[in-house]
């Protein structure tokens, strides 16, 4: 197993790259990519941008250049339904491009020449993401965020939630939208800007994947407000922790595989 780690931004990826054993950079597409030992998981680690262009290009990269053989995407998105506040996590069961829509030619947000519409994430994966996110709210999560900015932004009990995700390329930061958004597509969690590209490009060349998001606002026009110190002191630390777990799950399933034989 060879494990790709995408985020969309910088502080997204805070403390992945030094916590790697023996790191080694190399620089291709005006990308970074960190290659080395993680937890005992042999990873790569990249910024792919924002975007969902940007994320394609670095979801075939990660896999074209240096053979991945799973694909994880973690960053933030806004809620798309009044039960997911800020701070709970979102794990993608499907995702579609919620700006895809070339009818007449093809029914609403299908993918043309695809027939499909919604890209389904990884089963297993998504059990053991789901899994890595509750442990560290049970476990880690009153050490790993302080308790100034969990009362800043009112983290109170987050939740993991499992379900629908929207990509599109644009920042919605409107109730209007995000209400029809909603309407049109039942079931919706949240929303961002890349991980129904990175579903598109992995099933296309049958990599599982999996997408975990932390919701960082409500989609609103309060949306931009303290998002960037959101990400950078609640969102960085979450990503930190449950890709932690999820290694060390993933790491405990290779031993036992091992000591089993297989």
């Amino acid at each position: 197993m060879r494990l790709g780690i995408i985020s969309a931004l910088h502080e997204e990826q805070q403390g992945l790259v030094e916590a790697m054993e023996r790191p080694y950079k190399l620089i291709h597409g005006m990308r970074e990519y960190w290659t080395g030992k993680l937890w005992e998981i042999d990873a790569v680690c990249v910024l792919s941008r924002i975007g969902k262009v940007a994320a394609a290009m670095t979801a075939t990269t990660l896999v074209e250049k240096f053979g991945v053989t799973h694909i994880l995407f973690t960053g933030v998105a806004g809620s798309g339904d009044a039960s997911v506040r800020v701070g709970d996590i979102v794990v993608a069961e499907n995702l579609v491009q919620h700006d895809m829509d070339a009818s007449p030619l093809f029914p609403r947000y299908e993918v043309p020449l695809t027939g499909l519409s919604h890209f389904a994430g990884d089963r297993q994966m998504a059990l053991e993401l789901t899994h890595a996110a509750q442990r560290f709210l049970e476990l880690e999560f009153e050490k790993a965020i302080d308790p100034q900015e969990r009362a800043v932004f009112a983290l109170q009990a987050p939740r993991v939630h499992r379900g629908l995700v929207g990509s599109g390329d644009q920042f919605v930061s409107h109730r209007e939208r995000i209400q029809a958004l909603g309407a049109a597509l039942p079931g919706l969690l949240a929303v961002e800007m890349e991980g129904a590209a990175v579903a598109q490009v992995c099933f296309e060349l049958g990599i599982p994947f999996g997408v975990i998001r932390t919701i960082s606002d409500n989609a609103n026009e309060n949306a931009a407000t303290d998002f960037m110190r959101f990400v950078k002191s609640v969102a960085a630390r979450y990503a930190f922790y449950v890709v932690r777990q999820f290694c060390a799950q993933l790491q405990a399933a290779q031993a036992s595989r091992v000591s089993a034989g297989t």
